[in-house]
């Protein structure tokens, strides 16, 4: 059985998900299982929680698959902010939610969870354009470590991977979006090679 910090370092770095379906899904039930007592939040308060809800469905958001508030994206953010980040790189997270309600309420004089939908798509959008400037190289952010992430000091990038390792960890996410099944096909041992898909040697 792992502990705390095990269940951690295995979602923080994604590791599972190098793994065969099978045991990578159990793997993931077993580290959530770990982390099943852990109370609602710790770092984030009221205010930011709900603004970090609000970016984090924006980002991966419900459609025909669960979105992000649904596998408790904001919950596994706050405990990777308290249990596993550092605090330079908290406190620079945290200045990152601090700065998207100052720029919201610069342009638009609001908090950003208090802007309308197409102001705060505007700001991702801004935000968004920030982080490539910063690493043209993200495109692609889950197979990203931390500690890349964290020398870029930049907060979008921090929590777009922060939000995909929170979804694509969790259960849902890796078997209703990734379509991982536990046990994939079916066992035929007396197709025909070339039934099969092989094929014949000359």
């Amino acid at each position: 059985m792992m502990n705390r910090r095990e269940a951690l370092r295995l979602l923080a770095g994604g590791a599972a998900l190098q793994l065969a379906p099978a045991k990578m899904v159990a793997l993931l039930r077993e580290a959530r299982g770990v982390l099943g007592a852990y109370p609602a939040v710790q770092t984030l308060n009221s205010h930011q929680g709900e603004t970090l809800k609000v970016m984090a469905e924006m980002i991966l958001p419900r459609t025909e698959t669960p979105g992000a508030t649904d596998v408790g994206a904001t919950e596994f953010i706050d405990l990777m902010l308290t249990e596993w980040y550092e605090e330079s790189d908290r406190k620079r997270f945290l200045s990152g939610l601090a700065d998207v309600d100052a720029r919201t309420q610069h342009l638009f004089h609001a908090d950003f969870i208090h802007c309308n939908a197409d102001r705060q798509a505007e700001t991702l959008d801004a935000l968004g354009e920030e982080m490539l400037k910063v690493n043209r190289a993200s495109r692609d952010l889950l197979p990203l470590e931390e500690s890349v992430l964290a020398s870029t000091g930049n907060f979008y990038l921090m929590l777009r991977w922060l939000t995909l390792t929170a979804y694509f960890t969790s259960e849902d996410g890796a078997t209703q979006a990734l379509h991982f099944e536990i046990i994939p096909g079916r066992y035929d041992g007396c197709a025909p090679a070339q039934e099969a898909g092989a094929t014949e040697r000359p």
